[in-house]
């Protein structure tokens, strides 16, 4: 028995404030995967679910429910339920914001409990409704905060892909109650040059590893980076040095200098064209063959999401927001759904710009209104043509 209990027939402004209050920084999770576990069974059992439409599943800290209804398509709807550590702002409380917004304050509120509010809102009233449209998978994990290897929803997605599968997939994100379609893909390499130690005063027996490296910096600053449109959205590339570093002491030749460069890119490359245009515009060779002086190394890659709009269950939730939709900038899980075949978009309430930060909170209206939007999109048959998405 969980510690924690929910009121899942709450409305989703209220649901927000009981999983804000249930306190989950990532790694200590079990409180809330307990509680929701707890009430998505008993919800299962309830003979007006009609038992046996509903069937739920643990995996780890990851709580998984599943409508059995036949349907002639299925969306999954997936949130994290992890934090970062709090920072003096739990618990919840509603009040207006510093510009008399009424909002639901506190560690989550954005990032992204209330975005799991809404979709499990809309799980439990619609799973034993006759107005759904589509079978829904509800995918609530752990692990997101930190390092990928902990991520809930990849464990699932390399252990039983099958669990997720669906024809759309919605990630709760935080996305001011707009889609952001797809996700960039992140590239990360460390690119060294090496060179010979000496004194500055004869510069001439050594080797000025950050002069070697300098070139580099030159090719990278002059990069002209893409806009790329898909499916309406753009996408804009970027290649930046975001981390820098050399030196010994102020009158030593360094023998050493490293820089991070972060290539952003857009959904119409793969991970390994990404890679492979990164290194041409280095001209340092690539990490099996680097040039002489030099050595590289990949310390992240991530691929990119299409946004997949025009898939018809994707259309209808365009349509259903009022065609509001804009390129997702920044990495996300949607590019999980992504590699299994499932076009996947971002759409939550709460400003992104607020995540882990002291003075998180959601506005009220925003959680009602994705909610609403939510509730109209699952109970639309989808159409056979897209609209046309307005950039917002």
């Amino acid at each position: 028995m969980s510690e924690y209990t929910l009121d899942l027939s709450a409305p989703p402004v209220d649901l927000t404030r009981q999983l804000v209050d249930i306190p989950s920084t990532s790694h200590e999770e079990t409180p809330i995967a307990d509680a929701l576990e707890h009430a998505l069974r008993d919800f299962a059992a309830d003979p007006a679910t009609t038992p046996g439409r509903v069937e739920v599943e643990r995996h780890g800290n990851t709580v998984l429910a599943r409508t059995r209804r036949g349907l002639p398509s299925r969306v999954v709807l997936a949130g994290h339920i992890d934090t970062v550590p709090p920072a003096d702002n739990l618990p919840s409380h509603r009040g207006p914001d510093a510009d008399g917004v009424d909002c639901i304050h506190g560690l989550g509120s954005v990032d992204m409990k209330s975005g799991d509010a809404v979709y499990l809102h809309a799980f439990v009233t619609l799973a034993a409704g006759d107005d759904l449209v589509s079978d829904l998978t509800l995918v609530l994990y752990d692990g997101e905060e930190v390092a990928s290897r902990y991520n809930g929803l990849k464990a699932l997605a390399e252990s039983r892909p099958d669990l997720l599968a669906g024809d759309v997939a919605l990630l709760g994100e935080p996305s001011g109650a707009v889609i952001e379609a797809g996700c960039q893909g992140t590239l990360r390499l460390r690119v060294t040059a090496h060179g010979t130690r000496a004194h500055s005063a004869r510069a001439w027996l050594g080797d000025n590893a950050a002069h070697r490296l300098s070139p580099v910096i030159a090719r990278i600053a002059a990069y002209d980076p893409r806009d790329v449109d898909i499916d309406g959205c753009v996408y804009r590339e970027g290649m930046n040095i975001v981390h820098l570093e050399s030196g010994v002491a102020t009158n030593t030749i360094p023998d050493e200098a490293w820089l991070f460069v972060n290539f952003r890119f857009a959904p119409d490359r793969s991970a390994e064209e990404a890679l492979a245009h990164t290194l041409e515009v280095l001209g340092v060779g690539t990490p099996e063959h680097p040039a002489e002086g030099f050595s590289i190394g990949i310390d992240d890659l991530s691929p990119a999401a299409l946004p997949g709009l025009h898939q018809p269950v994707a259309a209808a939730l365009v349509e259903a927001t009022g065609g509001r939709v804009r390129a997702k900038y920044g990495w996300t899980d949607v590019a999980r759904f992504a590699a299994l075949g499932i076009p996947a978009v971002n759409f939550g309430p709460g400003d992104p710009g607020l995540c882990h930060t002291p003075q998180e909170n959601c506005p009220v209206e925003m959680i009602d209104t994705v909610s609403d939007q939510l509730l109209r999109y699952l109970t639309t048959p989808p159409t056979t043509s897209a609209p046309t998405p307005t950039t917002d």
